[in-house]
């Protein structure tokens, strides 16, 4: 029987979700996520996936492993919150650094913080870490936690932004880096590399010099009316001295970040700041380590997602969104004569968005995958990563360099077989853009018996759906019979810079035009049923489905998640406010009236069907309370899905089956014509 027949099957499908190659090239590890005994949360383990054998399990404990790093003599660091079995009546609350020999036998725990372990890097006997601490005298900072704890005190006092992130509150701790060597049972000479942080590595992201010399880091620098910039430094492992490699005004230097193995270049992602009429946009930027010159490589239009060097460092290889796919790329280190940095008149470029002189960009995989986590063989011929797709579950794979030939290897967690077919459909919008899209038809739909549809928007907006999507599973629907749009429109990634300016401060009225030109396209066919169709998304896509809601009468429902309603209301309430006033200006501006949903109250006719999570601060509960009172004062038949703990995406895996039952019974009874039936998994 199909895994996607029953939700709680497939909640309880494991999945693989990173990948790393060991230094001598033998195997893999990878992070694998499945169901606990209890059914009521996930759990992770650490998996060894030989590279011409099966894969076979690693660590076992309750509180799961992650952020696995080999060291160079093949030992796995990985972080961990399972207690100190040398320790007596250990309770670890917070993750701990632990080191798991490559010659076998139990994991030890090597270094532990009061504040908990984040992420490891390392390079020889040097490892640097990152961790949450308390300001302060470092001896006292284990009893003030107590102190805390045991006082019922859960009070963070701020003096800046932000103060929160997706899911979590920030504070009271800020995340500081740390450096040590590997010894023979624990880390010695740990160190703080970065006592005057402040709030400069928030959801930092660095990476260590082959040599361990150094650590290169993003760097946050707080600016005027609670804006920041994103750097990125260079911090010596031996002094703590820092220095800026890469700052300008206007743009952040960011994750991805790769260090070419001779050490002499950083390879990161370089982000311009949008503005009413500035779009998103993002380019692959490798400078020189020791003085920061540096210049924008490939194409504009591939956004970069993941950065590896080849072992020579004559090239790098990158994975970007393209046309509905995510390929591996290599882009080669040629000279130019000029740097884009110093070019009279950039800066009025940019604004303009007219296009630069770029470097080749040869794309290795030709398959309709999307990959991540690239491993280069140090003897470059082999590219290691996970492959998954929009119908293909993530896994291993084995990609030759000099033939672009793919290998899927045994995987820690088999594929499960989907239930319909994927097929690619296109259409021209009313500028005469070309809009495409996937659609996932289920098994048996023909003119004789055409399917119910859905279109599915993707959020972002600068997104693609290109992917497996754990959370937001289109064949759990082609399982109960609909076909499924899954449209690229305007603002979305992999189809050069002008498919993202088309949106850019014109989020619903252009966006609805490149959605009803494809969903025609897709009704014209007859194995879809052209009069049951409903629309759903979530995020920017729960921000469409309201804007369809009111504007179109075309859909028999609507599903509307983590929506966005009052974009007034929004702009100042969500956890990176800074971000999107920066395209639609100052509250009160003329944006927020345009393009708000709630100006159009009064035209939804469209049952629908609001889900939010409480926890969620990207896209804040108020928005989905403000709209369920506003549809209070309507006419229109709406339910509202209501997770008290749970995040923008509603993870556990109770309340993901409540969510799509919710959902398909929703459907069902406004899109299918039968009966409501309410869920057994809702009080």
């Amino acid at each position: 029987m199909s895994a996607f027949n029953d939700i709680r099957d497939y909640v309880a499908i494991p999945r693989v979700l990173s990948l790393r190659l060991s230094p001598d090239g033998s195997r893999l590890i990878s992070t694998v996520q499945s169901l606990n005994p209890d059914g009521k949360s996930f759990g992770t383990a650490l998996w060894a996936i030989p590279v011409d054998g099966e894969p076979y399990r690693l660590t076992r404990s309750a509180k799961g492993e992650s952020a696995a790093v080999f060291t160079d003599a093949g030992d796995v660091l990985f972080t961990s919150a399972r207690p100190d079995p040398t320790v007596k009546d250990s309770t670890d609350e917070v993750p701990s650094l632990w080191l798991l020999p490559r010659a076998g036998g139990e994991a030890r725990q090597v270094a532990t913080r009061p504040g908990g372990i984040s992420a490891v890097r390392t390079a020889g006997d040097v490892v640097v870490f990152s961790a949450d601490v308390l300001d302060g005298e470092e001896a006292a900072e284990e009893a003030k936690r107590k102190a805390r704890k045991d006082a019922g005190i859960s009070a963070v006092l701020h003096e800046g932004y932000p103060i929160r992130y997706w899911d979590h509150d920030l504070g009271p701790g800020r995340t500081r880096l740390f450096a040590a060597r590997l010894g023979a049972d624990r880390l010695e000479d740990v160190r703080d590399l970065t006592p005057d942080a402040g709030e400069a590595l928030r959801d930092a992201a660095f990476e260590l010099t082959p040599d361990g010399a150094t650590v290169v880091t993003t760097w946050r620098t707080y600016l005027p009316k609670g804006e920041y910039r994103t750097d990125l430094v260079a911090v010596d492992v031996a002094t703590g001295e820092r220095r800026t490699v890469l700052t300008e005004d206007r743009h952040d230097y960011t994750s991805p970040i790769a260090i070419s193995p001779d050490g002499a270049k950083v390879a990161c992602s370089r982000e311009r700041f949008t503005g009413l009429d500035v779009s998103a946009r993002s380019e692959l930027w490798i400078a020189d380590l020791a003085t920061g010159e540096g210049r924008a490589y490939a194409p504009e239009a591939l956004f970069p997602a993941d950065i590896e060097w080849a072992p020579d460092s004559s090239a790098v290889y990158i994975v970007a969104d393209h046309q509905g796919r995510r390929p591996v790329f290599r882009v080669p280190l040629a000279e130019r004569r000029s740097s884009r940095r110093e070019s009279e008149g950039r800066a009025n470029e940019e604004r303009s968005g007219r296009d630069h002189e770029h470097d080749e960009a040869t794309r290795l995989t030709q398959d309709d995958a999307a990959y991540a986590g690239l491993n280069v063989s140090s003897d470059g011929n082999f590219i290691y990563a996970l492959r998954s797709g929009v119908a293909l579950a993530p896994g291993p794979a084995r990609i030759d360099v000099a033939t672009g030939e793919i290998t899927d290897l045994p995987s820690p967690a088999p594929r499960p077989e989907v239930p319909g077919t994927l097929t690619e459909i296109s259409a021209t919008a009313d500028d005469g853009a070309t809009i495409r899209g996937w659609l996932a038809l289920p098994e048996g739909a023909s003119a004789d018996q055409p399917a119910p549809f859905l279109l599915w928007i993707h959020g972002g907006p600068v997104a693609s759906w290109n992917d497996w999507q754990w959370r937001w599973q289109v064949w759990l629907m082609t399982q109960r019979g609909y076909a499924v749009l899954m449209p690229d429109p305007c603002l979305s990634t992999g189809y050069g810079q002008e498919m993202i300016d088309r949106g850019w401060g014109n989020w619903g009225p252009r966006t609805q035009a490149d959605l009803d030109a494809i969903v025609d396209v897709a009704l014209a066919r007859d194995d879809i049923d052209s009069e049951r169709i409903g629309a759903m998304g979530g995020s920017y896509g729960g921000y469409m489905a309201n804007w369809l809601a009111g504007h179109s009468d075309r859909y028999k429902a609507i599903v509307t998640h983590a929506s966005l309603w009052n974009l007034d209301q929004f702009a100042g309430t969500t956890d990176a406010s800074m971000y999107w006033q920066r395209e639609f200006g100052e509250p009160g501006s003329e944006r927020y009236s345009l393009l708000s949903p709630h100006h159009s109250l009064d035209k939804i006719t469209t049952p629908l069907l609001v889900i939010h999570g409480d926890k969620d601060y990207r896209v804040p509960i108020g928005e989905a309370l403000r709209l369920w009172w506003d549809l209070r004062r309507t006419e229109v038949e709406s339910k509202f899905l209501y997770f008290p703990d749970e995040n923008h995406w509603i993870l556990k895996p109770g309340n993901a089956v409540a969510w799509y039952e919710t959902v398909f019974a929703f459907l069902a009874q406004h899109v299918l014509g039968q009966e409501w039936k309410r869920p057994d998994s809702v009080a």
